[in-house]
């Protein structure tokens, strides 16, 4: 605070910043970042938590002023940085799309003639008289989205928010992102879901502790992302009051092991603590190509196992023969209220697991088949 105290006077009497020193327990959160974006391109960030992307976008939306360097564009920029950014609370839903139309600059009238789009977009068309602050994260991401797609501009900041959003709500984000780009808007998107990377960027920039570490074709920097092990664990949502304590791979003797055939059996050993106790939490597993599609999911309450009342599980699941095809696969893990709705805990990537089988094996799975043949 001190440091920001005596910037803030130095700017005020005119005085310029020393930006090639750094004072004590200073450093520098985006270094020597540079890059150039076209009509109709959508450039890819990713990095893990604490790179500087989220840091890099505020400078691009000039909500942080960078310290050395120049920041150039054309045209009117969007941006979704923060759940609830640019929202005032006390305000209705709908006063606040006219608010944020009027700050990229457009009239009054403009903003009518797209209301009606935003709204449908948003799904909130019951909610829009009441107050933003009295609407869910996911609510407020619905309506910041769709005022920020639909009022047009030819620069759109996303950062990690749609995350937040329901997976219908998703599914909209990412099409109205594709048909932007089609339609000619430059898009920055920040997502540590990787197949969202891979579907919508044809650039991408791997950025870790403030400097670029790759920088251009997206597939490859998804490799470059994966092989520095960012991804390892690096998603944790909630953990309060029950959590996840520890995601384990096993072979079917019992021996922690990552290296498996296709056709062999694997367990996936899964430990719950919580804080007292609760009654019959269920547990979601998801396995994750390293682009982030999902090839499989399993559910306790879909297999009809009630896992009781306790304030420590221990749950083992063997998967009887792997017949996904070989490469590396990620396990997500969400642990849910009884209802299903409620998340206690949700850890993506919380373990991996290598699947070996022959060169000649291709796409996600490796069915079971047989082949008769007659010759004539």
């Amino acid at each position: 605070m001190l440091y920001g105290c005596i910037d803030i006077l130095r700017d005020s009497f005119g005085l310029k910043a020393q930006p090639d020193t750094l004072r004590k327990d200073e450093f520098w959160s985006v270094k020597d970042v540079s890059f150039s974006l076209e009509r109709g391109q959508c450039l890819g960030i990713i990095g893990p938590n604490g790179a500087g992307k989220s840091t890099l976008l505020k400078m691009l939306n000039g909500i942080i002023k960078p310290d050395k360097g120049d920041i150039w564009y054309k045209g009117k920029m969007g941006a979704l940085i923060e759940v609830g950014a640019g929202f005032q609370p006390v305000l209705s839903g709908r006063e606040n799309i006219y608010i944020n139309g009027s700050i990229i600059g457009l009239s009054s009238k403009e903003i009518k003639d797209k209301f009606d789009e935003i709204v449908a977009f948003s799904g909130l068309e019951e909610f829009l008289d009441m107050p933003v602050k009295n609407y869910s994260s996911g609510m407020r991401v619905r309506l910041g989205f769709s005022i920020a797609a639909h009022l047009h501009p030819d620069i759109l900041l996303v950062d990690e928010v749609l995350a937040v959003g329901d997976l219908a709500f998703q599914a909209k984000c990412r099409n109205k992102i594709a048909e932007m780009v089609k339609n000619g808007t430059a898009i920055i998107l920040i997502s540590h879901n990787m197949h969202h990377i891979a579907n919508l960027c044809s650039r991408t920039i791997v950025i870790h502790k403030g400097t670029v570490l790759f920088h251009g074709n997206t597939s490859l920097a998804i490799d470059k992302y994966r092989s520095c092990g960012y991804t390892y664990g690096l998603i944790e949502l909630g953990g309060h009051h029950a959590r996840v304590s520890e995601v384990s791979v096993l072979n079917i003797n019992g021996i922690p092991c990552q290296t498996f055939n296709t056709g062999e059996s694997l367990v996936i050993r899964i430990s719950i603590e919580c804080d007292s106790i609760i009654n019959n939490p269920i547990i979601a597993l998801g396995l994750m190509t390293t682009e982030g599609q999902a090839i499989a999911s399993m559910r306790t309450d879909s297999d009809n196992i009630c896992l009781g009342s306790s304030k420590l599980f221990s749950i083992n699941l063997t998967v009887k023969e792997i017949i996904f095809s070989p490469g590396i696969f990620y396990i997500d893990i969400t642990l849910l209220h009884n209802n299903g709705f409620g998340v206690y805990h949700k850890i993506c990537n919380a373990a991996q697991m290598q699947i070996l089988g022959g060169n000649k094996i291709t796409g996600l799975v490796n069915l079971k088949r047989k082949w008769d043949i007659t010759q004539k």
